[in-house]
């Protein structure tokens, strides 16, 4: 599952707000190098020295680059700046927790992402985080380029990628009738590259991480392979939304313990996991929950959470996908192929249909220990898209294709 292939970009939502003109690349800015005991100016590298207090460990911002390899950048506050044509450049996206411009920094195209530190963060362990992070290479997460502190406000720097969220490829919000996802090879690629893509996350990355961010909205699907990224790898860790020093006690060997933090809710409603809502207690088996949601998001094209105001004038009725899978699944396989999206034109086989919402439960189910591991959940995945491919082959479907991801507008 380990297979470091090559990453790229991203797309999210988020809110603006002008850095803080306290920080620039002239302050002092603590040198992981030196946090256990040491002092350091922007003018001058100082010897370890263990007697002093870590209180007074300092260092320019100049000094913590030059610490990091190239493909880990600490950007200075000016460039961010001078890309955004200071920040009056029209948001890429926004929302209450964020904001996003689509620019240039160093000659490279990127997004990057504004978000408010959610906790105190020491510069080693951001350091070492983005260590981490910016070394991770593989196809289905949009790499990280870099990132920069300024006041209670961390910037994110990522690739570029060409293409649309995959809720609005299921739910082109210009044609409701239309998606560019509309054979199941398709959609089973798309599976298959997020399963791999979290297992890599849980286990592959070097830190056991938690995502926090998986939903429909934070997946791309490229313009041209129609190929799923995650984006936002490492957003969770480098925000502050998990706070290692709640760590919790177990052994290393127990499989509960994997990835356990205590955090504060930071997640959308219809992706929560229920032990995360009611205890905050975010591991790894919450990444599993939300990807089973995608999932089944993916299979029938519905939103994992939706109102409807009942026409039995009791006010407003919850709609989860959850709950319509799994009376889907109670109603066998005529019930999946009801419940399936109409827009794949009954063309998929429904014995794997059936699999992969079976497996999609699994992974909700309302226990954490009883939800599939994602590597496991990625062998299913590969599994089934094999067999999907082997139907492929036999009603002699067209395996290969690319399409543009272009809204197509309904005629009137």
């Amino acid at each position: 599952m380990c297979n470091s292939r090559k990453s790229t970009e991203i797309r999210h939502s988020s809110r603006t707000t002008k850095p803080s003109s306290s920080f620039s690349s002239s302050s002092s800015f603590p040198n992981p190098s030196y946090y256990n005991s040491a002092t350091h100016s922007s003018n001058s590298r100082s010897n370890f020295d263990a007697s002093k207090s870590s209180s007074s460990s300092k260092a320019s911002l100049a000094s913590l680059r030059d610490s990091l390899p190239e493909n880990a950048t600490i950007y200075d506050v000016s460039e961010i700046s001078r890309a955004t044509h200071n920040f009056l450049l029209k948001p890429f996206s926004s929302s209450s927790t964020s904001t996003s411009w689509r620019c240039t920094i160093r000659g490279r195209d990127a997004v990057l992402f504004q978000r408010k530190l959610r906790r105190a963060i020491e510069l080693p362990e951001l350091q070492q985080r983005l260590l981490t992070i910016c070394r991770s290479h593989y196809s289905s997460l949009v790499k990280l380029l870099g990132a920069t502190i300024s006041g209670r406000y961390i910037y994110l720097v990522y690739d570029y990628v060409p293409g649309s969220s995959l809720a609005n490829c299921l739910r082109n919000p210009q044609n409701p009738s239309f998606t560019v996802l509309s054979t199941w090879l398709s959609r089973m690629q798309i599976a298959t590259d997020v399963a791999h893509g979290l297992d890599y996350v849980h286990h592959c990355s070097g830190l056991n991480f938690v995502h926090n961010h998986v939903k429909s909205s934070s997946i791309l699907v490229t313009e041209t392979t129609l190929n799923a990224k995650i984006c936002h790898f490492g957003t969770a860790e480098l925000c502050g939304e998990i706070d290692h020093s709640d760590l919790e006690s177990k052994p290393k060997s127990s499989s509960k313990s994997s990835g356990t933090r205590r955090s504060k809710i930071e997640g959308t409603r219809g992706y929560m996991a229920p032990e995360f809502q009611a205890k905050g207690v975010l591991t790894q088996k919450c990444d599993v929950y939300a990807f089973g949601v995608v999932i089944l998001e993916l299979l029938s094209g519905l939103e994992a959470l939706r109102y409807e105001f009942d026409e039995g004038g009791e006010g407003v009725r919850r709609i989860s996908v959850i709950e319509m899978a799994r009376e889907a699944v109670a109603g066998g396989g005529a019930g999946v192929r009801r419940w399936v999206d109409r827009r794949l034109k009954d063309s998929y086989p429904v014995d794997v249909a059936e699999k992969m919402v079976l497996m999609a439960l699994e992974c909700v189910e309302e226990d954490p220990e009883k939800r599939l591991d994602m590597e496991k959940v990625a062998v299913k995945v590969s599994k089934l898209y094999l067999e999907s491919k082997n139907w492929a082959e036999r009603i002699c479907v067209p395996a290969d294709f690319s399409s543009s991801l272009a809204p197509r507008m309904t005629r009137r």
